[in-house]
This record gives C-alpha cells, sequence and structure tokens, in this order.
C-alpha cells in the first residue's frame, strides 16, 4: 500500500486531539472520500472527551479496544494510536488482528495473543514495523505514547512524505463517484427521457473494460472498488 493511501488517516487523530476528541470507532467503513480521493473522517458515533486525569470509561468497538480499556487500568490518548494500528491492519488485510469467535473471545485476544501478520497479501517491512509500534500492549512502549503524531510522521514507512503540502497531493486512484438507480443498486439513473427497452433475453456480459471485471473473473481496480466509500 502506498504511503499516501494513509497519511489523511494519520492526520486525522493529530486533528481530532486539537480539542482532545478522537473516536473509538474510528473503523475502515466509518471513513469517506472528498472528491479528490482523500481519505476523511466521517462523523464519529462514539467519541470520548479525555480530561487532565486518565479516563476509566469502557467506549468503543471490542475489536478496536485498547488493552488497557479492557483491563480496566485508566486510559489515555495512547488508545487513540492503538485504534489507528487496528485500522491500519484492517485496511491492508481486509480484517482486524484480534477478532474471536465472539466479543468476549475478541477482548480475550487483544490482551493476551501476540499480533500475527498473515503470509498473504505479502505486506512491506516499514508497514509491519509501523503496525507493530502501535500494536504494543504497553501503552508506555507504544508508538506515539511520548511525542504523539510526530513520533508516526518520522516513521521510515512515510519517508518522502512532505506532510505540510499533503492535502495538495492527488492520490494514486481516485475513484469516481457512483450514483444510485431507483432499486437502490449501483448504476446509472434512468432520466425522464429514457426510451422504454423491450423485453428480451438477458444482455451479454459486458466486456472488462467496460465493466471493470477481468477475464479470469475477479474484480479489477476501478471505481467498483469503492462501493462502501461516501463521497462529499
Amino acid at each position: 500500500m502506498e504511503p499516501a493511501c494513509l497519511t489523511p488517516a494519520c492526520v486525522a487523530p493529530t486533528t481530532c486531539f486539537s480539542p482532545n476528541l478522537f473516536s473509538r470507532k474510528a473503523k475502515k467503513n466509518r471513513k469517506a472520500k472528498n472528491e479528490n480521493g482523500k481519505a476523511m473522517a466521517a462523523l464519529p458515533e462514539l467519541i470520548a472527551e479525555p480530561t487532565s486525569a486518565r479516563s476509566m470509561s469502557f467506549v468503543g468497538t471490542h475489536e478496536y479496544l485498547a488493552p488497557e480499556i479492557i483491563r480496566g487500568e485508566g486510559h489515555g490518548s495512547a488508545v487513540d494510536w492503538w485504534t489507528f494500528g487496528i485500522f491500519l491492519y484492517e485496511l491492508l488485510h481486509g480484517k482486524t488482528p484480534f477478532k474471536g469467535a465472539g466479543n468476549r473471545a475478541t477482548l480475550f485476544n487483544v490482551v493476551g495473543q501476540p499480533l500475527k501478520f498473515p503470509e498473504l497479501p505479502s505486506v512491506s517491512f516499514g508497514a509491519k514495523d509501523l503496525i507493530r509500534g502501535l500494536l504494543v500492549k504497553d501503552p508506555q512502549h507504544r508508538l506515539a505514547y511520548k511525542r504523539g503524531a510526530t513520533e508516526v510522521k518520522q516513521h521510515p514507512f512515510f519517508d518522502g512524505v512532505n506532510w505540510a503540502l499533503i492535502r495538495s497531493v492527488l492520490p494514486p486512484d481516485i475513484p469516481k463517484p457512483l450514483e444510485l438507480n431507483p432499486t437502490g443498486g449501483p448504476g446509472p439513473v434512468p432520466g425522464p427521457a429514457t426510451t422504454p427497452q423491450p423485453a428480451g433475453p438477458s444482455p451479454p456480459i459486458a466486456s472488462s473494460s467496460s465493466s471493470g471485471l477481468k477475464t479470469d473473473g475477479k474484480i479489477s481496480n476501478s471505481s467498483d472498488s469503492y462501493l462502501d466509500f461516501e463521497f462529499f
């Protein structure tokens, strides 16, 4: 994965820390994109407002909770960087690292099981090292515990990224907005002048250039891959 795809997600916690607000449900499907294909933080469903004291709140989705929240030890902003690490892992592998058969098993895995990476898909050493640093179970040894976002931005995975100009950099792939037809599915919305088509046999499957399908039946890297995103 390109570092440019992850930089907006790294900026989100930094921005949210200004008023000391960050979502504990920063899940992949809670992210959205603007018209330039930039990842944007969607409106959080659950947020916590930390004070100068350590929080004892139990807020968030089981798969994203940091170990110190589960253990009830009290926690600070380090839990948000744990959530960021879970989010990056899910972006790369399509699943969270500690998910169990149920909520209880998930919480047990978060606290007691080591972080593991599947053999496939292949992930760069830099990406793995970044995620390992964010998913350290002891918050005092977690990446960004001491200096916050500065530590994350200086990680080798982001070498070459100009953070001051990050908002002006175009992402590698900009998805096209997708309208929904009246039936609720993806596709063009028929206008008032649309001529009714006579009933007949189903049309042949479109070629790979128009349908986004390769000859082997796999979905290619087209706008169809972005059905879960919202556009602003």
